[in-house]
Order: C-alpha cells, then structure tokens, then sequence
C-alpha cells in the first residue's frame, strides 16, 4: 500500500537587497536604439515593387510604398511601458495565468505575418505584476522580425529576470501566413512553442498544472 504524497511548503528566498533601490520595482522597458529612415524604406519599397512587375503610376498603387514603409515601421516597433509590480503582502504562492493574449509578429525569414495568442503564467515570490504587463512583454518582444521559438524564450527570459518569479511559464500558439498562403499552404495549421523555468521547469507537479491549463486553452 502506498503511502499517501504529502503536500510541500517551499519557502520563498530572502529578499534581496536590490528592492531598496529607489525604482526597481517599477522599471522602464525601452526597445533597442535603431535608425529608421522612412525615406529610405520608401524607395526601398518602391523598387521591390516595381521590380515585382507591378507599375505604381495605376491611381491604386500609387501611394502603396509610403504606407508598405510606414506599415512595417510600425509593426517592427516595439513601444515602451513601465514593468509595474507590487509587494506580495498575502504571500500569494498559487499560479497566475493569463491566457489568450494577442501575439502579432513577422516571420523574420520571409517578412509575412504569423498570428495567434500566448499564455503565460507564472508562480509569484515576493513582488506580484500588474496584469496588463504581462500583455506588454508579449507586445513587446513581438514587435520585431522574430521566430516563434525566440519570441516565446524571450518573453520568458525577460519576465523571469525582472520579476524573479518562483516559476514562469510562456506557451504559444500561431499561424504562420509563409506557410499557409505561400509554400506548402497549409491552412489552419499551428505551431505550439513552450517556455518553462523554475519550479515550472524543475518540480513535476508544477510543470503539469502548467501546462494541463494552458493546454486546456489551445
């Protein structure tokens, strides 16, 4: 007869000595320093274009490399927000998962859009995050030519640094319009990437809850 699995209480590490810093818990996140020349872009665009045969004097297409340069200007950058947290009084040790936030990103090997949502969840230590920065990291990392499989590490690896977290979980879902309207074209399919540290990583019955809920989205 097998002997009953107790529960464990983990006792969360000593505070460490950064949250005196006047600030810490309120960081500013700000994308990377990068040139961007509209102008440039522009013409850029407007060879592409013209080199794909199309003719930009039809009334149409006229317009079409200012709004291309502006449109992928915007869609690769990022914006800045403040990584807002909170003292954990309750000593809150259960999971927080938000689920099905927006992921807009651009396929790095072919510039097409893929699209779809993430779930990230994460086991609080002593600070707890304002719940709509967790939308922002995702916005934040997405905002770029990426692949799938860094985007998800990377929002994981951000989150786990600032917020120093007992565990943090990321799991997303996307399509990926350079495979479903060019290539194979294979509509309607997915791709699943997953990120896990801590006690999401290290302990099984953390990881399983995890992702039994986030699966339980998809």
């Amino acid at each position: 007869m097998q002997t009953p699995a107790t529960a464990q209480t983990i006792p969360l590490p000593a505070e460490p000595e950064l949250s005196k810093v006047p600030g810490r818990w309120r960081p500013r996140i700000v994308p990377a320093v990068r040139d961007v020349d509209l102008a440039a872009a522009e013409e850029g665009a407007r060879r592409l274009l013209e080199g794909l045969g199309l003719e930009l004097s039809d009334e149409s297409l006229a317009d079409t490399p200012r709004r291309m340069a502006h449109a992928l200007a915007e869609m690769t950058s990022a914006p800045e927000f403040d990584f807002t947290t909170f003292p954990n009084d309750g000593g809150y040790d259960e999971m927080v998962l938000v689920e099905n936030i927006p992921v807009r990103s651009l396929c790095e090997h072919h510039m097409l859009p893929f699209l779809g949502v993430a779930h990230v969840g994460y086991l609080p230590g002593h600070r707890i995050l304002g719940l709509s920065k967790l939308a922002r990291m995702v916005e934040f990392h997405a905002r770029r030519p990426q692949t799938q499989e860094r985007l998800t590490k990377e929002i994981a690896d951000h989150l786990g640094e600032l917020l120093e977290p007992q565990g943090i979980g990321v799991v997303v879902e996307a399509e990926h319009t350079c495979m479903s309207v060019r290539g194979a074209r294979a509509q309607g399919a997915r791709t699943v990437t997953s990120a896990l540290h801590g006690r999401f990583r290290e302990d099984p019955a953390s990881r399983a809850e995890f992702l039994a809920l986030a699966k339980g989205r998809l």
